[in-house]
């Protein structure tokens, strides 16, 4: 009975408090949730329009491909390959002089789109070619069969087959950037990451971090959720 009569004042006392953290830290994480996003969205769909024109390639090029060339995928295979084998954490600091030729600074947001962008794009190449893939070669010879070129097999059999794929690939491309961009705060890229890394490592504010976790989780699982919501729609085959 102590106990409940105490519950009260107990609600009042962490009522407070998270009042007061929310006061001093909300509009700082506000503002990284926001960069976060923005940072993350950007490379996103940089990174897609890049990596959406090497996958389609890398499929139309490939052996027994409408197109085939056997030096142009073997190329483009490589040069995807070698980019993906390269930790984020040392591609982010290497590009460095490039990134401030592109951007002008390799810090905050803009400094942290370019990396972002860059070990995405080999990624999301093998995302569209997988999807592409996957779709039923029965359609491609009707489409041949109908005198199609290769342009127009491309757009409207293999990209619009594959669009509830290739979505689902957008979302998981964004969800894996959103924990890169997080790392690239301890190079002071700002975001979420930054945060986490400035309050709670360097000043041993838990709670900052422990807010700054929670808030990139939320995050992370409205967009998986956005992705498979949208996926789910658009697919013509459910």
């Amino acid at each position: 009975m102590e106990f409940l009569s105490d519950l009260p004042g107990t609600w009042q006392a962490l009522s407070a408090q998270a009042s007061g953290f929310f006061d001093r830290y909300g509009s700082l994480l506000a503002q990284g949730t926001v960069e976060s996003i923005v940072m993350t969205g950007i490379a996103t769909l940089i990174a897609y329009a890049i990596g959406l024109v090497a996958g389609v390639a890398l499929v139309v090029t490939a052996p027994g491909g409408l197109k085939e060339n056997r030096a142009v995928y073997t190329v483009l295979g490589w040069i995807v390959n070698l980019v993906r084998s390269v930790p984020f954490i040392i591609l982010l600091v290497a590009i460095i002089p490039l990134t401030r030729l592109i951007v002008g600074t390799s810090l905050g947001v803009p400094g942290a789109i370019v990396p972002l962008t860059i070990t995405a794009a080999p990624f999301v190449a093998r995302v569209v070619e997988q999807s592409l893939s996957e779709v039923d070669g029965g359609l491609v010879e009707a489409a041949q069969s109908f005198g199609a070129n290769t342009f127009a097999i491309v757009v409207k059999v293999l990209l619009r087959e594959s669009v509830p794929s290739l979505v689902r690939g957008a979302s998981l491309t964004f969800v894996t950037l959103f924990g890169f961009a997080a790392m690239a705060g301890a190079v002071g890229a700002g975001g979420l990451g930054d945060i986490a890394i400035r309050y709670g490592y360097q000043r041993y504010q838990t709670d900052v971090m422990l807010a700054a976790v929670v808030l990139c989780v939320a995050i992370v699982q409205a967009f998986q959720m956005l992705g498979d919501f949208t996926a789910r729609k658009i697919d013509h085959r459910s």
